[in-house]
């Protein structure tokens, strides 16, 4: 028997020469998230076969399986300043911007403030890696990214479960898999890749295995931060659409009552125009190898293929 964790990395080019290299008479494959963005998800019924058994997550729910979690996407308005260099900014640089604002970082220190009160064990999950330490530094909370050692890794980790003090650790991409936090209780999505389904659920996963589940009127809590009026909207659309189809509910907020009463970072029009500034500086340094290298690749595809680029960098994809 060959037996296949993750079985959805299966049609990865790596992983398909693996597995149709390897005899076996049975194969079994198991995922919580059978799900690509690339079409390839249908592969796995002639690489692995068709699928048996789908469990229901509200079911799962309901048995104290997996922990009742409450979703909401938490809109944040960008200052004029802001929203004027976003439209102005070519569409693989106004993600970061987006992720910058700083109405989405004070709704972010809001939220860790709010949850750490309650007793919460907060993640905070922030794909690109210039925003990741602007956040660290805001939240004053240790992180985690590919850069990080092995031994570094376990230490933040073990901190965060077993250390009361210790509420908000942040995490890269890296995050998505391979680990088991059950102190976690409350998950806040400040950037993601693209509209990836995967992600958004593979996110939920981090505190669906809360050890604290089994506690009367226990819910856990998971939070996207979205900048208004950008892209960041129809991605998060998109995310989600996995989640709503398992009976997941999010609640749009608009407003996060009393964030404005508290002394929160970012208050001053000069403190929001020197991270402009920042955030500047650091397209510009990025821009200057990246763009013409994508200019110089597009400029010798048919209008056809220009297409199909266009919309992979819009929807997001899968990397294996």
């Amino acid at each position: 028997m060959l037996l296949l964790d993750e079985v959805h990395v299966t049609p990865a080019d790596m992983f398909r020469n693996a597995v149709s290299n390897i005899n076996a008479h049975v194969k079994l494959g198991l995922t919580a998230t059978l799900l690509r963005e690339d079409g390839k998800i249908d592969d796995l019924n002639f690489l692995v076969g068709p699928k048996l058994y789908e469990a229901n997550w509200m079911d799962l729910t309901e048995q104290g399986y997996i922990a009742p979690v409450q979703c909401a996407e938490v809109r944040c308005p960008m200052p004029a300043e802001f929203y004027n260099a976003y439209l102005s900014e070519q569409v693989h640089n106004q993600a970061l911007l987006g992720i910058t604002n700083p109405n989405k970082i004070r709704a972010c220190q809001y939220l860790v403030n709010y949850h750490a009160r309650r007793g919460d064990k907060i993640i905070v999950f922030v794909d690109d890696i210039f925003a990741l330490t602007l956040y660290a530094k805001v939240l004053k909370a240790p992180y985690i990214y590919g850069g990080t050692s092995h031994t570094t890794r376990m230490q933040i980790l073990e901190e965060f479960q077993k250390n009361p003090a210790q509420h908000t650790i942040i995490l890269s991409k890296i995050g998505d898999t391979s680990i088991d936090l059950p102190a976690a209780t409350c998950l806040i999505q400040v950037s993601s890749h693209f509209g990836s389904r995967r992600q958004e659920t593979q996110h939920l996963g981090r505190i669906l295995r809360a050890s604290a589940r089994d506690q009367e009127g226990f819910n856990a809590y998971f939070y996207t931060l979205v900048s208004e009026y950008t892209q960041e909207v129809r991605f998060s659309a998109k995310r989600r659409q996995f989640l709503a189809d398992q009976g997941y509910s999010f609640k749009t907020i608009i407003e996060l009552e009393g964030m404005d009463d508290l002394e929160l970072v970012l208050a001053s029009a000069e403190s929001q125009a020197s991270l402009l500034r920042r955030v500047k500086q650091k397209l510009s340094e990025s821009g200057a190898v990246e763009v013409p290298l994508l200019r110089d690749i597009i400029a010798g595809l048919t209008p056809y293929e220009k297409s199909i680029v266009k919309r992979e960098l819009l929807k997001g994809y899968d990397e294996c």
